[in-house]
């Protein structure tokens, strides 16, 4: 479903509101969305379109360059982000993206069948919010109950290209019923004020992609946040099992995040690179933040979790979003995802044409010979926004409900520093 099937109107008078609807009772506590179509630099349809060859092939160059200029139009959002986040190879053809989306679909289908015999309810249009119980009744207990094992497919934590592993681990099948109610309590809390998830059908959707992939994904399962990633992809792709995909795909970039113990948590090593950052650019800032108690950086988790989903407007982190996938695109991410051998053929390809076809932060890495893959271009915007209100912190800030407080009074005109300002993150990345 691309922009909830709404009409488009001219592209210098689109009314974003009406791709993602808001229920009336909740418009007066919405956020400003502040993004707004730009003719001649927003990605339009006919730039869309004209960008592929006659058999399909993408020019992911020329595509880049209008989304980093002024992200893209509604109308075609969720087909954008297939590519931006490594469904789909820009150099191949349509009659090969449609065999993929198709053996795809039937993979989905058989994961979602798997987990319909553990739990009946899944498919059914219903989202559960109350706990599973045993056969006798009783609330399911991880250490006591390990019944309904089936023999099952997942994706292989180990390797990251897709790789399966076949179980039949019957703690895992307990473990991932227990959480089954959680991820349904959160999505009945998953943007509630938006018209779409008035539906049931709808949420129940969002429950069906979330409970798959906990089962898919045990080594992560799920993690409250996840469904404020996955909502998105729901909403702009109208079947099931590519909004599946969609989401399987940004979580190959983001499931690290979500990976917590006891002694840490999944965004560590992502605050103490933006740790880094701010004492190298800003000793003074990093200095008072200490002072505050606040040098761990811990009032940043859910910016980098989340990536801004609640500090901007539902529509403003989408444009963030794809702004982000945008600049640290690389075209052998398709490659990467699938088997080591097309990964290595991939990674062959000429180094200028490489260059080319990356967005503007990846083209920095590439050209310097950086790969972690820690140091994420959200990272620098976190340490781009503490830096743009490094003045007010300094002045205002007596505390970290001070720190936390100033730094969500964003805008949008902050996301665009990702284009404005990217010479900062260019520095920073040469610094840690």
């Amino acid at each position: 479903m691309f922009g909830c099937g709404m009409i488009l109107k001219k592209s210098d008078g689109v009314d974003l509101n009406a791709f993602y609807p808001v229920r009336p009772e909740c418009s007066d506590d919405s956020r400003k969305t502040r993004f707004k179509v730009k003719p001649g630099k927003t990605l339009s349809a006919r730039k869309w379109h004209a960008a592929f060859s006659e058999d399909g092939r993408l020019d992911v160059a020329k595509v880049l360059h209008r989304i980093q200029r002024g992200g893209v139009h509604p109308s075609i959002r969720g087909v954008v982000w297939e590519f931006l986040l490594g469904c789909f190879d820009p150099n191949s053809t349509f009659d090969e993206r449609n065999q993929l989306r198709q053996r795809r679909r039937e993979q989905y289908g058989i994961w979602k069948a798997e987990c319909q015999k553990m739990v009946p309810l899944i498919g059914c249009g219903r989202v559960i919010t109350s706990p599973i119980k045993n056969d006798n009744g009783q609330r399911l207990n991880a250490d006591k109950d390990c019944n309904g094992a089936v023999s099952s497919s997942s994706l292989d934590p180990s390797t990251g290209h897709g790789g399966l592993v076949h179980n039949t681990n019957e703690k895992k099948v307990t473990n991932w019923k227990l959480i089954l109610h959680q991820i349904g309590l959160d999505v009945v809390r998953t943007d509630r004020a938006l018209a779409f998830y008035e539906s049931e059908i709808n949420r129940a959707k969002l429950w069906n992609v979330l409970a798959v992939y906990a089962w898919v994904d045990s080594d992560i399962g799920y993690v409250q946040g996840m469904n404020d990633i996955c909502s998105p992809m729901v909403i702009l792709l109208e079947h099931e099992a590519d909004a599946f995909w969609c989401f399987e795909r940004a979580m190959r970039k983001l499931r690290e995040n979500f990976r917590c113990t006891t002694s840490s948590i999944g965004v560590q090593s992502q605050l103490r690179t933006l740790s880094t950052i701010i004492k190298t650019i800003d000793p003074q800032l990093h200095q008072h933040l200490e002072d505050l108690d606040g040098g761990e950086y811990l009032f940043a988790i859910h910016m980098l979790m989340v990536l801004f989903r609640r500090e901007f407007s539902f529509i403003d982190a989408l444009y963030l979003w794809e702004l982000i996938w945008a600049m640290e695109y690389n075209p052998n991410i398709y490659s990467m995802y699938e088997d080591t051998a097309v990964a290595e053929t991939a990674l062959k390809v000429d180094e200028k044409l490489l260059i080319k076809q990356c967005g503007k932060f990846e083209k920095e890495k590439v050209k310097t010979g950086h790969v972690d893959h820690e140091s994420a271009l959200a990272v620098f915007l976190v340490a781009s926004v503490l830096e743009t209100k490094n003045k007010t912190l300094l002045k205002e800030a007596k505390g970290l409900e001070d720190v936390v407080k100033v730094s969500l009074s964003l805008s949008l005109s902050l996301s665009l520093s990702l284009s404005l300002n990217g010479l900062l993150f260019i520095i920073c990345y040469d610094l840690v």
